[in-house]
């Protein structure tokens, strides 16, 4: 059986920050599953304008998935994400990795599941703006994207490092692969 990674998207989610992790996840022979999640199953609308309907809603989200993707956009800022809280909180509780990307690493910072573990968000100064109950500036890096306590966190601009960081924790490819891709999408055929 498949494993199976929940994305959570809603209306003007950030479509580019998952979409390499996704292709690498879907690729034949890896053994995971890449399934929809939003509030509920209307469709949703990213900021490019791709419209997708969930596979699942919270309220009837599986108690087992292996893996949880939360994509950035302007709906964390405004609370209108809220309602997924239950479901970061069970994956954390069950030792389930969590990646949050962009604005959601704000969201991951104002419930707390920072403030204890090494990260990375847009700018500590933008973190502390936008999550004014985030106690984890002590553990605040300044990188593309860290992985710590099964949580992997990374700024708006970093898509590709939050591909590989979350790849390499759950171990969907050789250490190698993961790497080898990683500088191909980065550098390119010819380098800079």
């Amino acid at each position: 059986m498949k494993k199976e990674a929940l994305v959570f998207i809603f209306d003007g989610y950030a479509d580019w920050e998952p979409a390499f992790l996704c292709a690498q996840l879907n690729l034949p022979g890896t053994g995971w599953s890449v399934k929809m999640l939003g509030l509920n199953r209307a469709e949703k609308t990213s900021m490019g304008g791709f419209r997708v309907i969930p596979d699942r809603a919270v309220e009837d989200c599986p108690a087992d998935f292996d893996l949880l993707i939360l994509c950035g956009g302007e709906a964390w800022l405004t609370g209108q994400n809220d309602a997924v809280l239950p479901v970061v909180q069970r994956a954390v509780g069950r030792g389930v990795p969590v990646g949050a990307i962009c604005n959601a690493a704000s969201f991951m910072a104002e419930h707390g599941f920072l403030d204890a573990i090494r990260h990375t968000g847009n700018t500590l100064a933008f973190m502390k703006r936008c999550a004014p109950h985030y106690r984890g500036e002590a553990h605040f890096e300044e990188r593309q994207a860290v992985s710590d306590g099964g949580i992997i966190t990374a700024n708006g601009s970093a898509a590709l490092e939050f591909t590989r960081e979350v790849l390499l924790l759950v171990g969907a490819k050789p250490t190698k692969e993961i790497e080898d891709d990683y500088r191909l999408h980065k550098l390119g055929f010819y380098g800079a």
